[in-house]
């Protein structure tokens, strides 16, 4: 009975208009091959944010859906979306 703790990536989705690439890990405890217990976390990678330090899995597909014309649109986007400071 060796109990072992594993940390996967089991989900990537890209979601909405901007494309954020998401990202699902999953923390197995592992008994003898079987799950026995796991927990969730999500993080997401916008098409302003550097992947570089991702799963390859990860930076490949923001690599393909990050393209230079979506990045300048979301920083665009971003630009004319800012909260102005001192605004009520």
């Amino acid at each position: 009975m060796a109990l072992e703790k594993v940390i996967v990536i089991d989900k990537i989705e890209i979601v909405g208009k901007w494309k954020h690439v998401q990202v699902r890990t999953a923390e197995q405890i592992v008994e003898d091959g079987n799950v026995i217990s796991q927990s969730f976390s999500r993080h997401f990678i916008s098409p302003d944010k550097d992947s570089s330090n991702e799963d390859p899995q990860v930076q490949a597909i923001c690599e393909v859906v990050h393209t230079p014309e979506l990045k300048a649109q979301y920083a665009e986007h971003v630009s004319q979306n800012a909260p102005v400071e001192g605004g009520n």
